[in-house]
């Protein structure tokens, strides 16, 4: 099987260096074209357009910063869409919009090829060893086509349903990371002002009730002081707005998503849109004039669990 590859950013890059590395006949597509050079110099491929590279591969991947970002290369004159035919697949593995997934999905079946929407959950970390967690929305055939291609890109790998579930749950988790990184600022500030020793405060949480992947992960960016978790609040700001979308789309009337968001949007505001998410514990730092640190933590998360083969997650009965 052909795989191509679109969008080769933080998350992107790291996946399509797993299809590389497990030995795929890979073809690449970004904006920077320093990282298409890369990706060539290891041996693939690359395409003039991404309409190109859909007539060239079976299996066509996107992984984008936004869902105008992915209507643009998937709708534009030369995009994927136009080089689309029967049998081929498109999988998009951003972060996106439920409703913009099935939108897409029906122009696809128009042109005798399939979609499904497979969001990955984990953190670049995880991308990079082929550890993430993989959601797979789309018809059960076409799962069972691309599940030997999911199960080099990620370890545990969820058919979520139709096309456009895996997106909305992708949206859900995505809100509640966000709400745990905005907790587990204000905890660390009460715990900083009231004297406490920071490594102690991390290692309780660490062991208690409190915690969370997002504190075993990303507490340790905050404490170390480098915040480098390749994620930034302006996609913070663009999850959280898509999970309050689908609530105001099924009538649930939220309290704590709206808060999360206004609390982002304020990083964005006194930070800048392309700062770190981890960094929101800023906005305490400097209104409480504190600095919130340990010893010992690492500036960037590395997976240190060895790469293992990918497996279907099978949901209770």
């Amino acid at each position: 099987m052909k795989i191509g590859f679109i969008g080769l950013g933080n998350v992107g890059g790291k996946l399509a260096g797993s299809l590389l590395r497990n030995k795929f006949d890979l073809m690449v597509r970004d904006l920077d074209e320093k990282l298409v050079q890369s990706f060539v110099d290891k041996g693939a491929t690359s395409a003039s357009s991404p309409k190109e590279m859909a007539q060239k591969v079976d299996l066509i991947i996107t992984c984008l910063p936004s869902p105008a970002a992915c209507s643009k290369v998937m709708e534009s004159k030369d995009g994927v869409i136009a080089g689309l035919g029967k049998g081929k697949i498109w999988l998009e593995m951003s972060t996106t919009d439920e409703s913009e997934i099935i939108r897409l999905a029906k122009i696809i079946e128009t042109k005798d090829a399939k979609a499904m929407d497979c969001p990955v959950s984990g953190g670049c970390h995880r991308a990079a060893t082929g550890n993430i967690s993989i959601f797979a929305g789309g018809e059960r055939e076409t799962f069972e086509q691309v599940l030997p291609v999911l199960t080099k890109l990620g370890r545990r790998i969820l058919h979520t349903g139709p096309t456009g579930s895996a997106s909305f749950l992708k949206v859900l988790t995505n809100y509640l990371c966000s709400a745990h990184l905005a907790a587990l600022a204000e905890a660390f500030a009460v715990a900083k002002k009231a004297g406490m020793d920071m490594n102690t405060t991390y290692e309780a949480i660490r062991i208690s009730s409190g915690n969370s992947f997002v504190h075993e992960t990303e507490s340790q960016l905050i404490l170390n002081g480098s915040r480098d978790v390749n994620f930034t609040m302006d996609l913070v700001v663009k999850d959280v707005g898509l999970f309050d979308k689908l609530a105001n789309i099924h009538n649930v009337p939220l309290e704590i998503s709206p808060l999360i968001l206004n609390i982002f949007k304020d990083g964005q505001k006194r930070y800048g849109s392309r700062e770190f998410s981890t960094n929101i514990v800023k906005r305490l730092e400097d209104d409480c004039g504190i600095q919130i640190s340990g010893t010992g933590f690492p500036a960037e998360l590395i997976d240190d669990e060895p790469e293992e083969p990918g497996y279907e997650v099978k949901v209770r009965q």
